[in-house]
C-alpha cells in the first residue's frame, strides 16, 4: 500500500462557521439541496448529532452510498479529519481516503479553505492531480455558492 498526500486550498465567499456548519454539523440537512448528485439520504450513527467516531452514510438516488468515519472535530476552530472508508469514489485502486480540513477567516468577511487528501493506494497507482483537486474541492464551490444564494441558511 502506497499513501499519497495532495493539498488544496480555495478561497470562499461565507464565513468559515457558516461553511464548517453548512458542510460538516449540519451536512445531513444542507448537503442533499446542493450536491451534484442526488441524495436521499444522510444518516449518522450514534445519535445524530456529528461527532469524532461517527459514521456518514450518504445515501444516492441511484443505489450507491459512502461512508464516512468522523476522527476529530473542532467546531471552535472549524476543522475536521474524516476518512472516507467506503464508496464507488475508491474504485479498485484506493484503500481509504483521509481529509483533513481547516476553515479559517480571510479578512474579506469570507474564508480560506485548507485540505490535505492521504490516498491510501492498494500498491503502487498514479493518481491524476487535478482530477482530485475538482473532485475534493468541488463540494466545497457548490456550497459557498448555494449559501450565497440563501443567506437564512446556517446564518
Amino acid at each position: 500500500m502506497g499513501v499519497k498526500s495532495f493539498f488544496h486550498e480555495l478561497k470562499a465567499k461565507v464565513s468559515p462557521s457558516r461553511l464548517f456548519k453548512a458542510l460538516i454539523t449540519d451536512a445531513p440537512n444542507v448537503v442533499p439541496k446542493f450536491a451534484p448528485l442526488p441524495i436521499k439520504s444522510i444518516d449518522i450513527s450514534g445519535g445524530g448529532a456529528v461527532h469524532a467516531g461517527c459514521i456518514m452514510k450518504t445515501n444516492f438516488e441511484d443505489g450507491t452510498h459512502m461512508k464516512y468515519k468522523m476522527d476529530a472535530i473542532d467546531i471552535e476552530n472549524n476543522t475536521c479529519k474524516y476518512t472516507l472508508i467506503e464508496g464507488a469514489l475508491l474504485g479498485d485502486k484506493v484503500e481509504k481516503i483521509v481529509y483533513d480540513v481547516k476553515f479559517e477567516a480571510s479578512n474579506d468577511g469570507g474564508c480560506v479553505i485548507k485540505q490535505t487528501c492521504e490516498y491510501h493506494t492498494k500498491g503502487d497507482v498514479e493518481l491524476n492531480e487535478e482530477e482530485i483537486k475538482e473532485q475534493s474541492l468541488g463540494a466545497f464551490k457548490a456550497c459557498d455558492q448555494y449559501l450565497i444564494a440563501n443567506p437564512h441558511v446556517c446564518a
